[in-house]
């Protein structure tokens, strides 16, 4: 199943994200090298940052989004999970 997670970044996440940066990477670094990461990235605008993964559940993918270290040290002051359908792109075509 997809998620996606949206951290909306807190009014101290400037000066915290680049202490819990290497952190944050290493949670998700683990989870991309078991193929689960479908896409990471900040929000260009400063609103926070968008995790697009594989989960075997909603509760699964709310316990990736609990265990980040962006969580956990106040980067994100509050972050939503939420199943999706992919519809596009569809699956590779032979």
């Amino acid at each position: 199943m997809l998620f996606v997670i949206i951290g909306r970044d807190g009014p101290g996440a400037k000066e915290l994200r680049p202490k819990l940066r290497p952190a944050h990477l290493e949670h998700l670094g683990a989870l991309d090298r078991l193929g689960k990461i479908v896409l990471a990235a900040p929000l260009t605008d400063g609103a926070g940052s968008l995790i697009v993964l594989e989960a075997d559940s909603l509760e699964d993918a709310r316990g990736i989004a609990d265990r980040d270290p962006y969580v956990l040290g106040g980067v994100f002051a509050s972050v939503e999970v939420h199943p999706f359908l992919r519809v596009l792109p569809g699956p590779a075509r032979t």
